[in-house]
């Protein structure tokens, strides 16, 4: 992207650096950080004393906002959305958002009716299918 170029995330006019960067969404970062968490139990006998108020109020933030709990999930959301060629900050706003309709999906995320592979509303409506799907049996 040029220098004099407008940022537009709906249109994916961001940097490269953003555009090619690896997200996670909250569930992600919520696996990653209890798993951390209880690494930080094991070496410790007194649990607290190992683990920051930031990483506390972290991993409070995205067990709160984490759609998915179940590893096995979390890891067939992103490969479902992953079939969808989305860029990395798509795929981690719907994983986190769950959009129900398809209407509410492109609200969100502009961009996947964009750029060139332009998803149908059939393709969404499937994607969005998928993931409920996923939450259904969580």
């Amino acid at each position: 992207m040029s220098g004099e170029e407008e940022e537009n995330a709906a249109e994916l006019k961001i940097p490269d650096e953003f555009l090619k960067a690896k997200c996670l969404m909250n569930c992600e970062v919520s696996l990653i950080l209890e798993h951390k968490y209880e690494q930080l139990q094991q070496m410790s006998e007194d649990p607290m004393n190992q683990v920051s108020q930031v990483f506390e109020k972290s991993l409070q933030y995205v067990k709160r906002f984490s759609r998915y709990k179940n590893p096995d999930a979390v890891r067939q959301v992103r490969e479902i959305l992953s079939r969808y060629q989305l860029a990395e900050f798509e795929l981690c706003v719907l994983g986190n958002l769950c959009p129900e309709t398809v209407e509410e999906a492109i609200n969100m995320v502009p961009s996947i009716k964009t750029r060139g592979r332009a998803h149908d509303d059939e393709a969404i409506e499937k994607m969005l299918n998928d993931l409920s799907l996923i939450k259904k049996f969580e």
